[in-house]
């Protein structure tokens, strides 16, 4: 049984495969789990953990088959800003716009509702939703990928995060980790300052095209409020840039005009968003779409990006895809 390290020293990208491959497995015990992940998380995670880290979770997946050019849109969490679900209304839109979106999701586990929260409030079964996610995924381009059926190792570790209630590098994994093994995301992190470091994992394990993105408030999404942290990696070099509203051609707004609340309270905004509703909640999903579409290649640029994930809303495009995808889950 392996012994779990102190926060120093760092870990290698090996060491780091071999000690969460034990946590995975289920070697030590829950407390010397928990005291693990907070001093890791105190400390801050390196590229080469977190790179190490997924690559264990990876190794312990079931995977999907998905059709080529397929994406996935995803926020670390824990930023604590408890906002509405934008990266779920986002793999609505860029999925009506026609490009496939291999969400992959859980409940939440700090924040008030996760994607699979607020998708079964708004009528998604999700246990049907994970025996239909390769037909749906080919037949309409959504699926969601229930964190809980596709990596049976995180059984143990959820309760674990959960009792926590913080941020740890569980959240880093999980996004490197995507059971339709999509080689372009869009990955929103909590942390700016920890854009270049996840970059850094990213570009370990290699990525045909992903975008990772931090407001600079913590929120791990492009955000409206002010600027934005951006790292573009390809293949396994990544490059930095600064991504504001204005790229977009989206006015500015406070983090609080996003504010959300449980899986009832989020669903009911994310069904009047598909309905047509204006104001900083489709500002926000316009954005990371645009981004989404730029790393699916199917966009130029930000401003033709948002007008798209605009029209999917105004069309009625993204509502009926959600209908249809609750229909074929039932």
């Amino acid at each position: 049984m392996i012994a779990l390290p102190g926060a120093e020293p760092h870990l290698t990208e090996a060491e780091a495969e071999q000690v969460f491959g034990a946590i995975l497995d289920g070697e030590p015990s829950e407390e010397e789990i928990a005291r693990f992940l907070t001093d890791l998380s105190n400390r801050g995670e390196t590229a080469d953990e977190i790179a190490g880290a997924a690559l264990a979770l990876r190794a312990r997946l079931i995977p999907i088959e998905a059709p080529e050019g397929a994406i996935d849109v995803c926020g670390t969490g824990g930023d604590g800003h408890h906002t509405l679900n934008v990266s779920t209304a986002v793999s609505l839109v860029v999925a009506a716009c026609g490009v496939p979106v291999a969400k992959h999701g859980n409940r939440a586990a700090s924040s008030k509702s996760g994607a699979a929260d607020t998708l079964e409030a708004l009528g998604l079964d999700m246990e049907a939703a994970g025996r239909t996610a390769e037909k749906t995924l080919t037949e309409i381009g959504i699926c969601f990928l229930f964190a809980k059926n596709h990596h049976p190792a995180m059984a143990r570790i959820q309760p674990i995060r959960q009792r926590l209630g913080r941020r740890t590098i569980f959240n880093l994994m999980g996004p490197l980790s995507n059971p339709a093994r999509v080689t372009r995301q869009l990955i929103g992190i909590a942390r700016p300052a920890y854009v270049p470091i996840y970059a850094g994992a990213k570009a370990r394990l290699g990525s045909d095209w992903t975008m990772i993105v931090s407001g600079d408030e913590g929120l791990d999404e492009l955000s409206l409020a002010g600027g934005n942290e951006v790292a573009i990696v390809r293949g396994h070099d990544y490059e930095m840039s600064r991504v504001d509203a204005a790229h977009a051609d989206l006015p500015h707004a406070p983090i609080e005009a996003i504010r959300g609340g449980d899986a009832i309270h989020n669903a009911k905004a994310l069904k009047s968003l598909l309905a047509g509703a204006p104001g900083p909640y489709r500002d926000a999903v316009c954005l990371n779409a645009a981004g989404a579409l730029l790393v699916a290649g199917a966009t130029s640029d930000w401003r033709e990006g948002a007008t798209r994930a605009a029209e999917a809303l105004d069309s009625g495009d993204a509502e009926a895809l959600l209908d249809r995808w609750i229909a074929m889950a039932a």
